[in-house]
């Protein structure tokens, strides 16, 4: 069975591109959202077994996507995806299963959710 993921990214090419990829990869993408509260509302909805998640988005940022997801379901699997260096701080604190750095490499990220999900 394929792994259910839901794709949160503030720009809509990155997102389509991630969609992309992952489809690729055999995933089945259930979900996309475009910030953090979306991502904490599609969770609840639609129970994927993993979220990929841009840290830094205007209003609702990753971080806060990360935070109401886990008061949600502490267990959950997210994958917090950032081109940004400067959050290194709050990547530490954050609650996210694991950091991948942009570009997407989708080899990561097949390492990184075979380690977390179970099929």
């Amino acid at each position: 069975m394929n792994l259910k993921a839901l794709v949160v990214d503030d720009d809509h090419n990155i997102r389509g591109v991630f969609t992309e990829l992952l489809q690729l990869a055999k995933f089945d993408v259930i979900g996309t959202g475009s910030d953090g509260k979306e991502a904490a509302e599609l969770y609840q909805k639609l129970h994927p077994d993993v979220v990929f998640i841009d840290a830094l988005m205007p209003k609702y940022d990753g971080f806060y996507g990360v935070e109401k997801i886990k008061e949600y379901d502490p267990d959950a699997v997210i994958v917090m995806v950032t081109g940004s260096i400067n959050v290194d701080e709050r990547l530490e604190q954050c609650k996210a299963t694991a950091v991948l750095p942009k570009p997407i490499d989708i080899d990561k990220i097949i390492s990184v959710t075979s380690k977390f999900c179970v099929h």
